[in-house]
């Protein structure tokens, strides 16, 4: 059985990946400080700037390496380049996590796999720092998967929405920028169909079609509340803005690709009082 290894496993979505691929493949993930994996010996304490990392992968002996990690920017920079040069040289793949942040630059339309990225925010720069390492690998060596704004109902957004919507706090919102979806279930299911098939390259893992964020934040907030919001509208630019990432080279098949609707119906309604 192909031994997985999920950096970042104890976060939301690496320990959806994690619950996804455990029952097909043996699979191992790494924690920083939630409590309750330390009697799991398929879990090990990785702390990324005390490193430590090449201890695990060498009792793990992985194939493949899952990086979902979150954490200080220049810990997070040098844990990949051990990472891709570690792949470069063993019988190993990685498949990165990325983001739309990566054109966050861009305005007038979505972003597909294999257009330039450019971003102003720290965020984007870094992502695109890892991305622009990766892709000096050897194309059967990695995957590549950027994803839009993911959503679930454990999810850090939905709990901070949660937490507005209980105490009455404005949420945040962006009226000129477009974007689409994905949440922890449909991404687990479209990366576990990616290692099965053993497939390679750039893939863009969200809804098929776009959506304003505050149309969709309004409709999440109906469907999952049914009730209204305070909102606090935040105008990052005069121009609409995409951050979106549709496919075009590397599409999966249509099991696996979705509209946002979907992503909002499986968003579980709160009691109304709530």
């Amino acid at each position: 059985m192909k031994r997985v290894l999920i950096l970042g496993a104890s976060g939301f979505i690496g320990n959806t990946l994690y619950k996804e691929l455990n029952s097909y493949y043996d699979t191992f993930g790494t924690y920083f400080t939630k409590k309750g994996f330390g009697d799991n010996h398929h879990f090990f304490h990785f702390d990324m700037e005390e490193g430590g990392l090449e201890i695990i992968i060498k009792e793990v002996k992985p194939k493949l390496i899952i990086s979902a990690l979150r954490g200080p920017f220049v810990a997070l920079i040098e844990t990949h380049q051990f990472l891709i040069n570690l792949i470069d040289r063993s019988n190993c793949r990685l498949i990165f996590l990325s983001s739309a942040n990566v054109f966050d630059t861009f305005e007038h339309f979505p972003s597909y796999e294999y257009d330039k990225t450019l971003s102003e925010s720290i965020y984007g720069r870094f992502k695109i720092k890892i991305e622009n390492d990766l892709l000096r690998l050897s194309p059967s060596k990695f995957v590549l998967a950027r994803l839009p704004m993911v959503f679930g109902n454990q999810s850090p957004r939905i709990q901070e929405i949660d937490q507005a919507i209980n105490q009455n706090i404005p949420i945040e919102v962006f009226p000129n920028t477009i974007i689409n979806v994905n949440n922890d279930i449909k991404l687990s299911q479209q990366i576990h169909y990616i290692i099965n098939q053993q497939l390679t390259g750039v893939f863009h893992l969200g809804s098929t079609d776009l959506i304003h964020h505050f149309d969709f934040i309004k409709l999440l907030i109906q469907k999952r509340y049914q009730k209204t919001a305070v909102y606090k509208q935040v105008y990052t630019t005069n121009q609409m803005r995409y951050l979106a990432v549709l496919a075009k080279e590397n599409k999966l098949p249509p099991n696996l690709l979705f509209s946002y609707t979907e992503i909002l119906d499986d968003l579980t309604p709160v009691k109304k009082d709530f």
